[in-house]
Parts: structure tokens; sequence; C-alpha cells
């Protein structure tokens, strides 16, 4: 049977393609019972979706992605059970935003210098209601015609040593660990083999992650084989994190993997929400 939990998704208030409202009800007809919204940098969404999640009766949780820069690479955290009123965390994602908006106009500066005009302005259209996104940027030059799938344009433009790319630099590993465990939420490294760091660099990336009060990994996701599910379980017991699941959903068409179809944790993990209210009338 699919686990009845989704604790990483994202609408169109960062880089999805249905409204909080549309997400909630598609969780719903996918037999997700805990769901958690889990937009890039932005907290915008999360009143509409919860107040749309309690007509489904799903207990819904206040999640975030943050945008983090370690050693030169990008990572992503999951914040669960998040308070929207932290000022810290409200500040902080404030900021992560306007530098995406500066490194939108650099990915479109390296566009226009191959000949492909109009991205800044196309990229916008499709973010309609929250962050500008290298996926927004991916969607138009799908649609002008500059490749055939989102896939193929990150390879053959938004890519490091490709004309749409632009070195950005995110907040930091402790800044962001620091705004969700201060506003009562868990810390969870989003999708680790996702980040192609190598076996040694993976173990410090993990070590530094539990020292600065991270939580919990993300064991189960869309973008995970089932190989590696196996081998983040491992990883998160050796570590002693708490496991995650979560399908990263972004759309129809958009992600990896579908709602309501990740398989349970492995055998041995600790699951996030042990000990959630929210997740007794699952067991």
């Amino acid at each position: 049977m699919p686990s009845p939990f989704d604790l990483h998704s994202h609408s169109i208030v960062s880089d999805g393609t249905l409204t909080p409202t549309q997400l909630v009800e598609h969780a719903a007809a996918q037999g997700v019972r805990v769901l958690a919204l889990t937009d890039h940098d932005d907290i915008g969404g999360l009143a509409e979706a919860a107040e749309v999640a309690a007509r489904h009766n799903i207990a819904f949780i206040n999640g975030v992605e943050v945008s983090v820069t370690w050693h030169k690479r990008t990572i992503h955290v999951v914040g669960l059970k998040v308070s929207p009123a932290h000022e810290p965390l409200v500040k902080g994602l404030e900021a992560i935003r306007a530098g995406r908006h500066a490194r939108a106009e650099g990915m479109a500066a390296g566009l226009d210098e191959i000949g492909i005009t109009g991205s800044l302005e196309g990229a916008y259209s499709y973010a309609k209601r929250g962050i500008i996104s290298r996926s927004h940027f991916a969607r138009f030059l799908v649609e002008t015609g500059h490749a055939k799938d989102i896939s193929a344009v990150f390879k053959k433009y938004l890519v490091k040593g490709k004309p749409g790319y632009f070195e950005h630099r995110w907040a930091e590993l402790d800044g962001a660990i620091g705004w969700i465990t201060g506003s009562g939420g868990v810390a969870v490294l989003a999708h680790p083999g996702r980040y192609d760091l190598g076996r040694t660099n993976m173990a410090t990336l993990l070590a530094e992650f539990r020292e600065l009060g991270g939580a919990g990994i993300e064991v189960v996701t869309g973008s995970h084989t089932p190989e590696q599910y196996g081998h983040f379980a491992r990883l998160a017991h050796q570590f002693g994190f708490l496991a995650s699941l979560g399908s990263d959903y972004h759309g129809p068409g958009h992600g990896y993997m579908d709602m309501g179809r990740l398989p349970d944790l492995p055998p041995g993990c600790v699951p996030v929400w042990q000990d959630w209210p929210e997740a007794e009338a699952i067991h």
C-alpha cells in the first residue's frame, strides 16, 4: 500500500503549477492523509492550503523548502511544522526571494547573449503568485521551442557552464536551520540523492547538518530510486536522523512522482512524524 504521508510538495506560490487549493484537492483524491506544503522560500500559500485541508480531513503540516549554499553547492532544507509568524523565518525568506530576482536578471542576460530574448518576462509570466525560479525559465524555453522538455532545458541552458546559468549565493546552512528550529519546526535535508556529492562530501554534509540542529533527511522522495531508499535509510540510522517521505510534487506532468504513490519508509527507519499528533489517526 502507498504511504498516506506526503511531506514535500509545491504550489504555484513557488514553482508548482497548482494553486494551494488545487494541490490539496489533488492530494485528497490521491489518498494523502498527512500533507506538508513546502514551497521554495515562501510560506504565502500555507493559510489557504490549511483551510482546504481541514475540509478534506487531511492533517496539514506548515512547511517550507529553504535554498542554501553549502561549500559552493546548492542544497535544500525542508522545514516541517514551522510557524509562519516567526519573524526571523519571515525576514530570511524575504531576503532569499529578493536574491531570486537578481539571479533571474542574470540568467536572462546570459540567454540574451545567445539570442534568446524576452526570457525574464516570459519566466515571470509563469510565476503568477510568488517566487521566480529556474523552472519558470524552463517552461518558457520549452513553450518557445528551444528545447523539447524541462529536463532538456536544464541540460542545455540552465546548469553550470551553460548560457542561462548564473552564480548565486543562497542562505547559509546554519541560518536556514536556525530559522526553522527557532520557529518550532524540524529541519530535514531534502532529496540528498540529488546532490552528487560522493561518499566523503555526503558524510561531511550530514555531520554538519546534524551538528547545526538538523533532525532528519528525506529517505523516500520522488527523485530517489528504490536503491537510494535503502542507502539513505542506512545513513539516517548511522547519523541518528529521523526519516522523512515526500513526493516533491510540482503538478501534473512536472516533477518526479505523483502524490499518493510513494512506498512506506524502509524497515528500521524512525519516521519524522513519530510523535506528531497529526499522525496518530493513521496508525
